[in-house]
């Protein structure tokens, strides 16, 4: 049985708001625990919640304060290098689809060209005939095909 898709809203029932978020922060932590554990990476967490008066702080004070110190002590422009924002994410997942999107329009611009050449060969071309650029298309094309299965030939020795 699948999940279902939760809603992110606020959880207008106080008493229901409250244990979920004390269930969501337990499993914050074990995560952030196995991440430390795993990849031996030094992680610390401050939550701040309007129930308590003092924030959360994981693992310990001290050991966050070690980990903020040493994240304070990584310049500035090295610090950064990793990290973005939302418009920095989208623009960089843009342009990787914008590349995607070419690399798939010249595959496609590739099989209509082999389709026309095909087609052209059985008799059953839609191509206009009069279109000069289309019939160099298609004589390059052919002037391929021709050159590849003459160097198959040779290589095989037939």
């Amino acid at each position: 049985m699948g999940r279902r898709k939760t809603k992110y809203e606020l959880i207008t029932n106080e008493y229901a708001r409250k244990a979920t978020l004390k269930k969501r922060k337990a499993g914050l932590l074990k995560k952030l625990s196995e991440l430390t554990t795993l990849c031996a990476v030094p992680a610390c967490a401050i939550i701040f919640s309007s129930y308590d008066a003092q924030p959360d702080v994981w693992p310990s004070r001290t050991e966050a304060c070690q980990v903020l110190e040493k994240l304070e002590s990584v310049p500035e422009k090295q610090r950064g290098k990793n990290m973005m924002d939302q418009t920095i994410l989208l623009k960089r997942n843009i342009l990787q689809l914008n590349d995607r999107l070419e690399k798939q329009q010249k595959k496609n611009q590739e099989l209509e060209k082999e389709l026309a050449l095909v087609e052209s060969m059985a008799g059953e071309s839609n191509c206009d005939w009069n279109n000069l650029e289309q019939l160099n298309e298609l004589s390059c094309r052919l002037q391929e095909n021709i050159k590849f299965v003459s160097d198959m030939i040779e290589l095989k020795g037939v």
